[in-house]
C-alpha cells in the first residue's frame, strides 16, 4: 500500500468531521448532539486555554517570582506585553502566587489527560483551534520561570556586536552596559548551545533586545505549530489518530507554560527532528522513491527523502546536543537495507560537513561547552534523588559515570529494538526517556523530547511513561512544591554535596 497520507484509513468516528459528514453543520447543531464524553473533552480544552490565560495574566501583572527576569524596580512594558497590569488587585503575596501558579498547572494537567483521551471524539477542527489558541495566549506571556531567551540573545550579541566568541569568552567579560547582559544570567558559562542555533540567533541582533525577544518568541511559537503539523502528518502515515497525536504533544501544560512561556529552543529542535521522521516515513513507499531517485540522478539512485532525513537529524543535533541520542537509533533502524542506509548516511555526512564548515568560519576550532553544563545538578533530578537514597547526599562523580554507562546501555538496547523492527520511532522514544531520567540537570520542558515520539508510537507503555514523567516534573518544579518539601523536611540542597552543587551553579550565574 502506498504510504501517502491520503491513502491511509482513519478511525471511523461518527462525531468527527474528518469524514466530511459534519463539515457543514453549525457548532450549535454539533453541540446539541454531544455525548457526556464529548462535553468532558470540550471542557478540558476550555480549561487548558483558561489556565494558560490565567498564568499569562498573573505573570504579566507586576514583578514577581513568576517572571524571574523582573524585580521590584524593573518590569518594562515591552517585557510585560499586552497582558501587563490587567489585574491590579492581584495579591502580592509570594506564597499565594506560588499556589496560584502551581494549582493552575495541576488543573491543566488533569484537563490535558482528559483531552488526550477524549479530544478525538470532537470535530478535529475544534482541537486544532484549541492548539492555535493556547499558542497565541502563551505568545503574549512575559518570560516565565527558568527562561533562557536572554542568554540566547546575549550570546548572539557577544559575537555580532562585541566580536567575542561565545565558545571561548564567558559573558562576564563582555561590556556590562550591553542591554542584554543584565537580563541574561549564565555569566560564567561558555555557550552550551549548538553552532547552528547560535548562528541563528545572530539574525536577531540588529533588531535590538526588546524586538529580538518578541520576534524570537513568535518564531518559537510558529516552530511549535509547524512541529505539530508534522506530527499530524506522521500520525496519518503510521495509521494513528492525528487528533490524539497532536493533543498529546501540543496541549501538555508543561510544554505550554515552561516551554513556550519560558521561550526555549526545544520546539525549534523538535521541528527539525520531526522533519527527519516525516521524510523517513515517506521514504517507505518504494514506488515513490524509485520515481524520486530517477529525478535526482546526482544522488546515484539513492532516496532523496532519506538523504533529507539524514540532513535533518544531524541539523537537529547541531542545534541542541540532546538530539544526538537519536542518531544511532535511526541508523540502526535501516541496517537491514544497505541502499536506504547509504542514503541516510550520505545525508548525515553532507549536513555534518556543512555544519563543520559553518562552525569553523564562525567560531574557529571551538565547540559548545557541554562539559561544564554536564557538571550541573538539579536537586530533583533522578540521579540526585538516587544519590540521596543511597545515602551519599546527592549525585556523586561515580554515580554520574555509572548512569552515563546505563544510558549507553539503554541506547544500545534501543538500537537493537530499532534494528529488529525496522522502525526508529518507539526505540527513539525510549532512548529519549532514558536520556531524561539519567540527566543530572533536568528541566520540566525536556518532556517535549519524548512527546512526539510517544504520540506516533504504538507503545502504550511509552505514552504512559510520558505521562508519568509529566507528573514527576510538575511535582519537582511547581513553585508550591517548596512548601511540600518544607513539610516533608526534604532539603537536598542542605547536604554537604547539595551545598557543593548549589555553589557551583551560583558561581556560573555570577
Amino acid at each position: 500500500m502506498s504510504s501517502d497520507a491520503s491513502t491511509l484509513p482513519l478511525r471511523d468516528t461518527a462525531e468527527d468531521d474528518r469524514t466530511g459528514t459534519r463539515a457543514r453543520r453549525s457548532p450549535a447543531a454539533v453541540l446539541a448532539r454531544f455525548s457526556a464524553a464529548q462535553w468532558l473533552a470540550l471542557a478540558s480544552l476550555v480549561a487548558i486555554a483558561v489556565g494558560c490565560a490565567f498564568i499569562v495574566v498573573i505573570a504579566a501583572n507586576r514583578p514577581s517570582i513568576l517572571s524571574p527576569t523582573t524585580h521590584t524596580n524593573f518590569f518594562p512594558g515591552w517585557m510585560a506585553g499586552p497582558a501587563g497590569g490587567l489585574w491590579p488587585g492581584l495579591t502580592r503575596n509570594t506564597t499565594a502566587l506560588r499556589c496560584l501558579f502551581s494549582g493552575s498547572i495541576v488543573v491543566m494537567f488533569v484537563a490535558y489527560l482528559i483531552a488526550v483521551a477524549h479530544a478525538p471524539k470532537l470535530p478535529a477542527r475544534w482541537t486544532v483551534a484549541a492548539l492555535v489558541t493556547v499558542h497565541a495566549i502563551m505568545l503574549l506571556a512575559p518570560p516565565l520561570a527558568l527562561t533562557d531567551i536572554f542568554n540566547y540573545v546575549n550570546y548572539g550579541r557577544m559575537e555580532v556586536v562585541h566580536h567575542l566568541n561565545p565558545y571561548t569568552t564567558i559573558p562576564i567579560l563582555e561590556p556590562h552596559n550591553d542591554p542584554s547582559y543584565a537580563l541574561s544570567n549564565w555569566h560564567q558559562l561558555l555557550s552550551p548551545y549548538g553552532p547552528l542555533f547560535t548562528l541563528f540567533t545572530f539574525a536577531f541582533v540588529p533588531l535590538g533586545v526588546p524586538a529580538s525577544f518578541w520576534v524570537l518568541k513568535a518564531f518559537l511559537a510558529l516552530s511549535s505549530l509547524a512541529m505539530l503539523a508534522l506530527v499530524w502528518r506522521c500520525a496519518r502515515l503510521v495509521g494513528r489518530d492525528p487528533v490524539a497525536a497532536v493533543a498529546l504533544v501540543g496541549l501538555n501544560p508543561i510544554v505550554l507554560v515552561w516551554g513556550l512561556g519560558g521561550d526555549h529552543n526545544d520546539s525549534l529542535t523538535l521541528l527539525v527532528i520531526m522533519v527527519g521522521f516525516y521524510l523517513l516515513l515517506r521514504s517507505r513507499d518504494e514506488a515513490l522513491e524509485r520515481e524520486a531517485a530517477r529525478r535526482a540522478p546526482w544522488l546515484g539512485g539513492l532516496s532523496p527523502r532519506l538523504v533529507g532525513a539524514g540532513c535533518a537529524f544531524v541539523t537537529a543535533a547541531a542545534m541542541k546536543a540532546s538530539a544526538g541520542v537519536l542518531l544511532p537509533v535511526v541508523i540502526a533502524s535501516l541496517l537491514r537495507s544497505r541502499r536506504r542506509l547509504a542514503a541516510l548516511l550520505l545525508g548525515m555526512a553532507l549536513a555534518g560537513a556543512a555544519v563543520a564548515v559553518a562552525s569553523l568560519i564562525a567560531f574557529g576550532l571551538h565547540i559548545p561547552d557541554l562539559s561544564t553544563q554536564a557538571r550541573l545538578v538539579t536537586n530533583v533530578s533522578v540521579p540526585n534523588l538516587i544519590g540521596l537514597a543511597l545515602g551519599s547526599g546527592g549525585e556523586t562523580g561515580t554515580l554520574h559515570v555509572v548512569l552515563g554507562g546505563v544510558l549507553l546501555a539503554i541506547v544500545a538496547a534501543c538500537c537493537a529494538q530499532a534494528w529488529r523492527r525496522g522502525s526508529a520511532i518507539t526505540a527513539s522514544g525510549w532512548a529519549s526517556v532514558a536520556l531524561l531520567v539519567t540527566l543530572s540537570w533536568v528541566l520540566p520542558w525536556y518532556v517535549l523530547w519524548v512527546l512526539p515520539l510517544a504520540a506516533l508510537s504504538s507503545s502504550r507503555r511509552l505514552r504512559a511513561a510520558s505521562a508519568a514523567l509529566g507528573v514527576y516534573l510538575i511535582i519537582a518544579w511547581a513553585p508550591a512544591s517548596a512548601l511540600l518539601w518544607d513539610v516533608l523536611h526534604f532539603h537536598p540542597e542542605k547536604t554537604s554535596l547539595g551545598r557543593l552543587h548549589q555553589r557551583y551553579v551560583r558561581e556560573l550565574l555570577n
